[in-house]
């Protein structure tokens, strides 16, 4: 399959694709792979809109090409249903891990898949793997 055919392909793709710090610092590549609906619960606990993501994601970290970097594992995904794929992972940033889930949704050929949902789980510096 290819990466048209392939939905959970081409939402892990987008998802490591907002980890890069050259696509969190350009606005014209978070509104393309952010749905206009989108909302995050962070690891801070704090919710973020569409709005406040696009107008902040590159000052969040991992934003800058020096600073640390997202380092994602144990992607797995699934398709839920047309045009709806659920993505868990970890990740290490910076010393820190968590736990993450996100939905990506594709409304049409045009806009392509979409982030609609994220939330980050932080893990305990105790906590087994």
């Amino acid at each position: 399959m290819n990466r048209r055919t392939d939905p959970v392909k081409a939402a892990t793709e987008g998802e490591l694709r907002l980890m890069d710090p050259a696509v969190r610092s350009s606005r014209t590549e978070v509104v393309r792979l952010l749905d206009p609906e989108f909302t995050e619960v962070g690891a801070s606990g704090r919710r973020y809109t569409y709005a406040e993501m696009v107008a902040e994601l590159h000052d969040h970290p991992g934003g800058s090409a020096g600073g640390p970097l997202y380092e994602p594992s144990r992607i797995t995904g699934v398709l839920l249903g047309p045009g709806l794929v659920h993505l868990t992972y970890e990740t290490v940033f910076d010393g820190h891990r968590a736990l993450r889930s996100s939905l990506w949704r594709r409304r049409d050929e045009e806009t392509g898949w979409r982030m609609y949902y994220h939330q980050a789980t932080p893990v305990p510096p105790d906590a087994g793997r």
